[in-house]
């Protein structure tokens, strides 16, 4: 989850991006998934990243049944209540409900939606759409982080396909950059090369985030070239969320008045893809990975 940038600078006091969107819902306290952050970059130890293991098994599971359930004539509202009661049946704690005044334990994001969408019993998800699933669990104190872009039913356009398709091909790029000695730079120039080379944008008012103890951490792991937000030598133990956000058209985006869902001006598609990882030495563990 990619919650605006501004409320991890709230509490970190580190500039990131995201600031351009509309102001986010007040701070909402809700218990022990929002903490006040220790300053700088967290290393997690072995006993932490097996936690995070665990929190973001729990993610991987209920995405994985997520994809397989979506269908036309479901609401997103079914897909968030299944969402809930799997990760309680689990042992977790959804990390996003409540979480700065966040509705619900999914965003469900359709089509020219970025980012932020609220489930409802009401919003029908139809044939051909393309939709986004982003959820958290939170764990033994740590919390896991994912989201997955699917084409809902065999009517989905080629457009939509190829650019879930390149969505996904662009995080595994820059997920093949991540490694001990290795910088946040060399994950966005990988993530942007691979976008802009199939003719899309990337969203930069949203980025990755460090995940861990709260939902979201330093560093700012952002998917364009930009001087404009701290570089960083990545070290062993570190553990990212990282989640290229692009769209077919323009990379603007604006927010709804709901204060949450975020659409692109233009009215194109958009798709996103996230990992939750932990870096190694020589590469990185993908901790919400579904094949398993």
């Amino acid at each position: 989850m990619n919650l605006f940038a501004d409320l991890l600078a709230s509490t970190t006091g580190t500039r990131s991006a995201g600031t351009q969107g509309a102001s986010p819902s007040p701070l909402v306290a809700a218990g022990p998934r929002i903490q006040k952050s220790r300053r700088g970059v967290e290393v997690k130890s072995a006993r932490e990243i097996a936690t995070m293991r665990q929190a973001s098994r729990i993610v991987a599971t209920v995405l994985r049944e997520t994809m397989e359930m979506a269908a036309p004539g479901m609401t997103t509202g079914d897909l968030d209540a299944h969402a809930e009661r799997r990760i309680r049946e689990l042992g977790a704690t959804p990390s996003f409900k409540g979480y700065h005044g966040f509705p619900a334990s999914i965003c469900a994001s359709i089509n020219n939606e970025v980012v932020h969408g609220i489930p409802s019993g009401k919003r029908v998800i139809k044939a051909g759409d393309l939709l986004k699933v982003d959820t958290g669990a939170y764990f033994d104190g740590y919390h896991g982080d994912s989201c997955v872009t699917l084409c809902v039913g065999e009517e989905s356009s080629e457009d939509a396909r190829r650019l879930a398709r390149v969505a996904q091909e662009s995080l595994m790029q820059g997920l093949a950059r991540i490694k001990a000695g290795n910088t946040l730079l060399d994950i966005a120039g990988a993530v942007q090369d691979h976008v802009e080379a199939h003719g899309y944008a990337v969203v930069e008012d949203y980025t990755g985030h460090g995940v861990g103890r709260n939902l979201h951490e330093e560093p700012s792991v952002f998917n364009f070239r930009t001087r404009d937000l701290p570089n960083m030598t990545l070290r062993a133990g570190m553990t990212l969320a990282v989640e290229p956000i692009l769209n077919a058209g323009s990379k603007a985006c604006r927010t709804l008045k709901d204060r949450w869902t975020v659409v692109t001006v233009d009215g194109s598609l958009s798709a996103q893809w996230e990992h939750t990882i932990a870096v190694t030495s020589d590469g990185c563990e993908i901790l919400t990975d579904r094949d398993f």
